[in-house]
Formats: C-alpha cells, sequence, structure tokens
C-alpha cells in the first residue's frame, strides 16, 4: 500500500492507479474498525483500485465538540488499511484540504436541515465541503459511504447529483458488534458501564420497527423507544423519527421505504443509528 501525504503526490499515484482502471474512494477520518474494513471490502467490488482517505476535518465539528480528542492512531490504521487490499492511503493535512486563501462552502438544502442538521449547525456544511474536495482530488469513480450515517449518505448523493460530480455514491449497510450496537469510533469514548447500556440504541430501533410493522401507530411506537433509553441512562435524545428514506422527511404514518433513526447522549457519547423499515 502506498502512503501519500501531499496533493502533489496524490495526482501521481492516482494517474498511476487510472492506467489500471476503475478507482474506488472509502473517505474517513481515522480510529479505524471493522465498519471501515467493510467498506474497503466493498469498494474492491467495484474498481481495480481502492483509494482510503484519513482526514479529521475540522470544519464538520462544532464549537465544543470532541476535534481535539478525536482518536488518531495513524499507525494502527494504516496497518488495518494494508491488510485488506487498499491501494493507496492519503494523509492529507488541514493545509492540503483547506489551502490558504480556501473561501468556498458548500451547502446541501433540503436533506441536511432536519436531524442532525438541527442539532449540530454546519455539520453538514462542512461534510459536503470536505467531501466535495476529496471525491474531486482523488477523481474517484465510485466512492463508498456506511449507512450508519444515514443521513450523511443521502447529503452526499444530493451533492454528486446536484453537482454533476462523476462519480457513483454507493452505502454499505451498517457493521455492528455482535452484541447488535453499530461500529463507531466514537464507541471508545464509552465506560464498560455505559457501553452495556448503549445496547438499549439498537434495541430500541428494533422493538419499534417490529411495532410499526406489526400496525401499532407510529407515535405511540416512537414514544416507547425514547422512555427505553430514558429508562436505560441515555441524558438526552436528540430525535427519534419514521422518516422518509429519500427526502428524510418525518412519517406520521408508513408510507414507501422508511427508515428509523436516532441519535441520543449517554455520558459525555452521543451516538446515532437507524434501521431500515
Amino acid at each position: 500500500m502506498q502512503i501519500v501525504r501531499s496533493v502533489q503526490e496524490l495526482g501521481q499515484a492516482v494517474d498511476a492507479l487510472r492506467r489500471d482502471g476503475r478507482l474506488a474512494l472509502v473517505p474517513t477520518m481515522g480510529a479505524l474498525h471493522a465498519g471501515h474494513m467493510a467498506l474497503v471490502e466493498a469498494a474492491a467490488d467495484h474498481a481495480s483500485h481502492v483509494v482510503a482517505t484519513i482526514f479529521v476535518n475540522p470544519t464538520q465539528f462544532a464549537p465544543g465538540e470532541d476535534l481535539d480528542r478525536y482518536p488518531r492512531r495513524e499507525e494502527a490504521d494504516a496497518d488495518m488499511l494494508r491488510s485488506v487490499g487498499c491501494d493507496l492511503l492519503w494523509l492529507p493535512g488541514v493545509e492540503d484540504i483547506y489551502p490558504p486563501g480556501f473561501e468556498t462552502r458548500v451547502s446541501v438544502a433540503g436533506v441536511s436541515e432536519r436531524w442532525e442538521g438541527e442539532a449540530r449547525p454546519g455539520h453538514f456544511d462542512g461534510v459536503a465541503t470536505v467531501v466535495a474536495r476529496l471525491l474531486l482530488a482523488t477523481r474517484a469513480d465510485v466512492a463508498l459511504f456506511g449507512e450508519k450515517d444515514f443521513q450523511q449518505l443521502a447529503v452526499i448523493r444530493r451533492l454528486v447529483a446536484d453537482l454533476g460530480i462523476g462519480c457513483e455514491i454507493v452505502g454499505v449497510p451498517t457493521v455492528r458488534d455482535t452484541d447488535g450496537l453499530a461500529l463507531s469510533s466514537r464507541n471508545a469514548y464509552l465506560s464498560a458501564d455505559e457501553r452495556a447500556r448503549a445496547l438499549a440504541l439498537p434495541q430500541a430501533l428494533n422493538a419499534a420497527a417490529d411495532a410499526i410493522r406489526s400496525g401499532r401507530p407510529v407515535a405511540e411506537a416512537l414514544a416507547e423507544g425514547r422512555a427505553s433509553l430514558v429508562q436505560a441512562g441515555f441524558t438526552r435524545i436528540d430525535y427519534f423519527a419514521l422518516v422518509d428514506a429519500a427526502t428524510l422527511e418525518p412519517l406520521e404514518a408508513p408510507a414507501g421505504t422508511m427508515r428509523l433513526i436516532v441519535a441520543a447522549v449517554i455520558g459525555t457519547t452521543r451516538l446515532i443509528d437507524n434501521s431500515p423499515v
């Protein structure tokens, strides 16, 4: 696996890889786990070569969020990517992504405005801007993102469609631990007790999904889900909602392709998850 840091090195490496076929991109912020490895493995099915990026993007963190303490473990991450056959790792610095004089911000309306957009103002502007930069810099034919960040995936799909960026966006199903908790780099923040109680999150989603499928009123199923999170020790619930899977608009009754989405805080850690219905 080749490792590059500068934009200039990236361009030369990408040119060499593209001579042999399609290029797949897996953008990450590091602190890699089995979910990221699933993205790399899926990427190999879509292209001849896989490029991964590790960049903790400061523009998607609001003041007071965990930018400074976000896990950083470059060497271990590189070893993991190497073990699953990644061809190229780009490790840009902030100045490579946002060079001096950089003044552009990409904002995606509609799908970004509710849920995470309300809970984390400015977050999706940072996501859209950095993803646009990564897609254009790597010239990837396809890029893969996890469905755990379901709203992010919708925002990126809208971004690529609206700007006519020639890159296919592929969503990869959420990878979970054996007990059902969605894998996340932020799980490292959880104490042993919080980790055990965090299982209430996927359990609440599954129970709500079953209730809705069985014909229970949506409002009732959601209220029970929220109550179960409070009982488990979650101190804040930003949202627990049934939404249209394409538009992210809330649904009061079952209709079309749906998704349950949730974001809640336990201890000092904010967790998100979702489930198809």
